[in-house]
């Protein structure tokens, strides 16, 4: 009976401390170590997104089609009160179901929208494969990539066996800002 007593003081000892340690660390400190990542599949490739550059994250969210001219444009869903523009991840970055709708197969809809934090967009996605926190050291960057992750991918990680592309959000916004000024991305007829 002693020893419950003394393993509750001892547990007690132990909260104080670490809760003064706290405020002997620099602000954020803990934070910086910790990379929090939402682990997603754009067509096949496994990819990740920062999650300080999501501002919502929602599932089977109903898209109206509307018409226009970009070919990624999947059309327009409500979030909050808001209607925002739904871009499908791997038709605009060129990953294989893209490839596969061009050829006459039958593209599914994606289930997965990322709402940036960035801009007024939804990004849809194939799967949402959880919640990553990796530490800020284990982000590998990026060795000169090739191919259609290229531009909107900065670093890489390793899950397992699973190397993900990291996606870069705001370079994904500005790659649609900048299509949407050279009228890139044109649907064809």
């Amino acid at each position: 009976m002693t020893a419950a007593p003394h393993a509750l003081d001892a547990r007690a000892a132990d909260l104080r401390a670490a809760f003064d340690r706290s405020f002997a660390l620099p602000h954020g400190a803990e934070a910086a170590a910790a990379l929090d990542l939402i682990a997603v599949r754009v067509g096949s490739e496994p990819c990740a997104i920062r999650l300080s550059e999501v501002a919502g994250l929602f599932v089977d969210r109903r898209t109206t089609p509307v018409p226009g001219g970009q070919a990624a444009l999947l059309g327009i869903a409500g979030f909050r009160g808001a209607l925002l523009p739904v871009y499908g991840l791997a038709r605009l970055l060129g990953t294989s179901t893209a490839a596969n709708g061009a050829r006459g197969e039958a593209a599914t809809q994606p289930r997965w929208l990322a709402i940036a934090a960035a801009a007024p967009v939804a990004l849809a996605f194939e799967a949402f494969e959880g919640h990553l926190r990796i530490g800020a050291d284990t982000a590998m960057s990026r060795q000169q990539s090739r191919g259609p992750l290229q531009d909107v991918a900065r670093e890489f990680i390793r899950t397992g066996d699973v190397v993900r592309a990291v996606l870069h959000l705001p370079s994904i916004v500005a790659l649609l800002a900048q299509s949407a000024a050279q009228g890139v991305f044109k649907e064809e007829n």
